[in-house]
């Protein structure tokens, strides 16, 4: 009989009481309890079954599940008679920081005092049976919605030592997105702050805690050592290039397969693999996620299911105002090409703003890049990458589009002003759009913007010149003559519309009067550096190429064409 799809169900003790459909995971168990590290941090992407897998380990190992073994018959761990003994036997603190993402430091800090306070509520029984003496009663009494961080920081510690007093064993931790309040702090400005505050908590809950047996945390990132976890000497970190657990997280081709069989969906194989596969772990090149798998089991459709479960503003913004090479290479990634980037996967949030390999680290940690090849040395040569899937392409795609589809911008008719060499209407499109759409790219605020404004104009006219991929192949920063070309737009296969090749300056007062003159410069360029040297040797003819030179000033943009 056919299982039946469950979306969006966390708890491992529901899917397994409904009947839900549930694919095997149950062997992380052994896997992660045979391993015997003290502190295991796996990251994986969102949507990839962490705070399922966590919760299954509660319920396999807490002692608040005692005599639940009949949530694991028929699965991988119930067949290993050493492991049946260990269910609920252990005191185990299970906690999670998923949600957290105020705007105010002060607003996280009561936050995750929300989540201390939560796991006291839950140990009531624990903390009423424990011996306590004066001392703990006073600690215990300013546990609080309004605590200090150094109380906050303290007050798991000290709950596990409650728990140890009453069950005679240590305690296991389990902490699930723990970098959730991290990127709020990033994107809302309190960073340091917070930073300071986890930094504490961290150190006190995983390292200098005598009542911990083990622990393991989850996330998407792995936030640098010297931010978060300069305390902890005891961590194994377990990334997305890392060997270990590598089937534990989302689902393997076989297990994709063997879904598909059972839901009468087997033909649809080809079709799912297209659009789905691709994700990477270790030396594992065959790995689904399981949103995707699950909603395209329930809907027996295709469709971009795993990139529109969540805001993918912080991308979106990493690859708007990253430098320009970042915009360079999204290119060839969106053309279905590879990239080389050097790669450090302690994603160093300080950096995002002007160090590309931040946002590559970054990029491959959420999902949306996979790696092609490993180098040997992999904190100096660069790794091989590429966008994941069809899905992901398709969400890139759409991220593009819709930051030019804002009211009142006209970004189509300045494309077709472009390809009907008609200037006038291209300088009257261009510095509207730039009018409207300053304030939503922020230009002017990153330092990095004011010393390379170049970096942002060029790639606010790669976004617009977007909208003609389907007739043009848009190329950018490529080798052409005697030089590197900023966009060049060529004809597809059949195609019977002029090459355009666009250079971009700006505006230089010591050299310059006027904007006409940048005009001037940049055209020059184009034809001193032989950028039609490339269309020329393709057999293109000159009279069928034409020039448009892009001077900025602040908001104002002047283009001339030749």
């Amino acid at each position: 009989m056919k299982q039946k799809i469950a979306i969006g169900i966390q708890s491992f003790s529901r899917i397994r009481e409904s009947g839900a459909f549930y694919i095997d995971k149950t062997d992380f168990i052994r896997e992660w309890w045979e391993n015997e590290d003290d502190v295991t941090l796996i990251t994986r992407p969102r949507r990839f079954g962490k705070t399922l897998n966590l919760d299954m380990l509660s319920c396999f190992l807490s002692d608040r599940y005692a005599g639940r073994g009949d949530l694991f018959e028929g699965l991988k761990i119930w067949d290993e008679p050493a492991y049946r003994v260990q269910q609920g036997t252990w005191p185990v603190l299970h906690f999670t920081f998923a949600g957290l993402k105020p705007k105010s430091y002060e607003e996280a800090r009561r936050g995750i005092n929300q989540v201390i306070t939560a796991m006291y509520s839950q140990q009531a029984d624990a903390l009423e049976r424990a011996p306590l003496s004066r001392w703990d009663r006073e600690f215990l009494d300013t546990v609080t919605l309004d605590m200090p961080e150094v109380t906050a920081a303290g007050a798991i510690r000290f709950l596990a030592s409650v728990l140890s007093r009453v069950s005679g064993k240590r305690v296991i931790l389990l902490l699930d997105e723990y970098d959730t309040p991290m990127e709020a702090a990033y994107v809302n400005g309190y960073w340091d702050e917070m930073t300071d505050f986890m930094r504490q908590l961290f150190e006190n809950t995983f390292k200098v805690n005598p009542y911990m047996h083990r622990a393991l945390i989850t996330g998407i990132t792995r936030i640098a050592r010297e931010s978060l976890f300069s305390g902890l000497n005891n961590l194994e970190v377990v990334s997305v290039t890392s060997g270990k657990y590598a089937s534990a997280f989302g689902f393997t081709g076989q297990e994709v397969r063997e879904a598909l069989r059972h839901f009468g969906m087997e033909e649809r194989m080809e079709d799912v693999r297209t659009w789905y596969d691709g994700f990477c772990f270790g030396s594992l090149h065959d790995m689904y996620n399981p949103w995707s798998i699950t909603k395209f089991l329930e809907q027996g459709t295709l469709g971009t299911y795993w990139v529109n479960t969540s805001s993918n503003s912080l991308v979106g913004q990493l690859v708007r105002q990253g430098p320009s090479a970042v915009k360079t290479d999204l290119e060839k990634l969106l053309a279905g090409e590879s990239i080389r980037a050097v790669i450090d996967e302690e994603i160093v949030y300080a950096q995002l703003d002007s160090d590309e390999r931040a946002v590559w680290s970054l990029l491959l940690a959420t999902g949306y890049l996979k790696v092609e090849a490993i180098p040997e040395d992999r904190m100096l040569e660069p790794f091989t990458l590429s966008l994941t899937n069809r899905e992901v392409q398709k969400m890139f795609r759409g991220m593009i589009t819709e930051w030019f589809h804002r009211p009142g911008v006209r970004f189509s008719e300045f494309v077709r002003a472009m390809l009907d060499d008609n200037v006038e209407d291209m300088n009257y499109y261009m510095n509207d759009m730039a009018s409207r759409m300053l304030s939503f790219f922020d230009s002017a605020v990153k330092p990095s913007d004011v010393s390379e404004p170049e970096r942002f104009w060029h790639g606010f006219v790669l976004g617009l010149v977007a909208d003609a991929r389907l007739d043009y192949e848009v190329t950018s920063n490529r080798e052409s003559g005697r030089g590197r070309y900023d966009v060049m737009l060529t004809p597809r296969a059949g195609g019977s519309g002029h090459s355009c090749i666009l250079e971009f300056k700006v505006f230089d007062p010591a050299k310059e009067a006027a904007l006409e003159d940048t005009v001037q410069r940049a055209l020059a360029q184009i034809r001193e550096k032989q950028y039609d040297a490339l269309l020329i040797g393709r057999g293109v003819p000159a009279e069928r190429i034409r020039h448009y030179g892009f001077a900025f000033r602040g908001k104002d943009v002047l283009i001339g064409g030749e």
